[in-house]
């Protein structure tokens, strides 16, 4: 029998109110509270803590607190990246983010999907979908990138949008869901 986390990592569906995901869960948080309370001089670093949790990232990768993430294992981060404050992911997929790819502040993404039966999702049921952001991609401030999405290389994401669907490379996406602008 699947452990909550086994069936999470393989994309079925899983509780999440379950001991061995609150314990990384928590992992995540310390990791996150140490980043927050860097040292000024510090800035843009990646904390040690941080830093061994997530999945990777490199020297050049740049956090700004505050910041977000539910698990930390999960994120996949290339060179230059850059993440600007109040940028929250809720990783209980994989999560990978492009070389040279920046989001605005207060960007959201998402990979766990609740389940649609109300009974269901009272009782921790969802399945966690990935989010693959390509290279050299810009989110603007506060945009939201729903569980599954897959955004190619050099697109551009409007400040506010809510993406729901793929992004082709080259595109722009705006609005509330996010379509592309021609």
């Amino acid at each position: 029998m699947k452990t909550e986390r086994e069936k999470m990592e393989a994309g079925e569906w899983y509780t999440c109110i379950d001991d061995e995901l609150e314990a990384m869960r928590q992992a995540a948080y310390r990791a996150v509270h140490e980043h927050r309370t860097l040292h000024p001089s510090e800035r843009g670093l990646i904390s040690p803590a941080l830093r061994a949790l997530l999945g990777s990232a490199t020297d050049s990768t740049i956090i700004e607190t505050p910041f977000h993430c539910s698990y930390g294992v999960n994120i996949h981060l290339e060179e230059r990246v850059f993440l600007n404050a109040g940028c929250t992911i809720l990783d209980s997929a994989t999560v990978r983010i492009g070389a040279q790819t920046m989001l605005g502040p207060n960007v959201q993404i998402y990979c766990a999907q609740h389940h649609k039966d109300a009974e269901k999702r009272c009782a921790g049921l969802e399945v966690a979908k990935p989010v693959t952001i390509g290279k050299r991609v810009w989110i603007g401030g506060a945009a939201i990138i729903m569980p599954g999405v897959t955004i190619g290389d050099e697109a551009i994401v409007g400040a506010g949008s809510v993406v729901t669907k793929d992004v082709p490379a080259g595109a722009t996406v705006v609005g509330n869901p996010a379509r592309i602008r021609r």
